[in-house]
């Protein structure tokens, strides 16, 4: 057994799809289970609070039986800082409208633009779109960029309905996809991760997903519960009271 705690900011979760994809492509192993899963941080009064939350999705990958093929992955990186803590600070920083176009849109475009390169397509090819969203803002101007459709990429948004869940973010946006998705449907996914990088993946949908998706509660079921609470107690489970 092999285990690895990735931290690429809000793209650890699909760096560990790729590496369970590395790993049972070499069968080194049969199944790989890969996690993106944060709790989002940020300063009182600060930008990111607004959207900060907390969630994760996980996936199993492997070979057998599959819900959907992953066909394509491929990767777009680059040292752009636009998102830091320092050893023993609360809270991170960020660069305010820097984190947008030298830092999302970049990563996050480029990695789509060559995903279309390599797979010999563009978005019309797909069903469904989902990419990284740190905000609903950032999301629809990349999806319309990249000329997707709303009823291509909003299924895929959750930001508005959950917050900014990080790493979580894209697994559970897809989660959402796959909960709806039919067999032979074609799925188009970046992930963006601060420092900076994105990750992109084309699937595709097989017969398998209808024999078990039922198996589980759906996305939009569990996010249905959730209840609301005020500042103070929200406050209060984050530790930002300080005695």
């Amino acid at each position: 057994m092999t285990a690895a705690d990735l931290e690429f900011a809000c793209k650890a979760g699909t760096a560990g799809i790729q590496m369970s994809m590395g790993l049972v492509e070499s069968d080194m192993i049969e199944y790989g289970l890969a996690i993106g899963a944060d709790t989002s941080q940020g300063a009182p009064g600060d930008a990111l609070e607004y959207t900060a939350s907390a969630g994760g999705a996980a996936y199993i990958i492997g070979k057998k039986d599959v819900l959907a093929e992953i066909k394509t992955t491929y990767s777009f990186t680059t040292d752009t800082p636009d998102f830091y803590r320092r050893e023993g600070e609360d809270y991170p920083s960020h660069g305010g409208r820097f984190t947008g176009e030298p830092a999302y849109f970049k990563h996050v475009l480029s990695a789509a633009k060559k995903l279309f390169e390599k797979t010999d397509t563009q978005a019309s090819d797909y069903d469904y779109a989902c990419f990284h969203q740190p905000n609903g803002k950032f999301y629809l101007r990349a999806a319309k960029k990249l000329g997707f459709t709303p009823e291509q990429y909003s299924k895929g948004l959750l930001t508005p309905n959950i917050g900014n869940t990080y790493s979580g973010a894209v697994p559970l946006g897809l989660s959402n996809i796959l909960d709806v998705a039919e067999p032979g449907d074609k799925i188009f996914v970046v992930s963006y991760g601060s420092g900076a990088g994105s990750d992109g993946f084309t699937l595709e949908v097989t017969d398998e997903i209808l024999k078990k998706r039922d198996l589980a509660p759906k996305t939009e079921e569990i996010i249905s519960k959730k209840t609301y609470v005020d500042y103070a107690v929200y406050a209060k489970f984050k530790g930002k009271i300080k005695m």
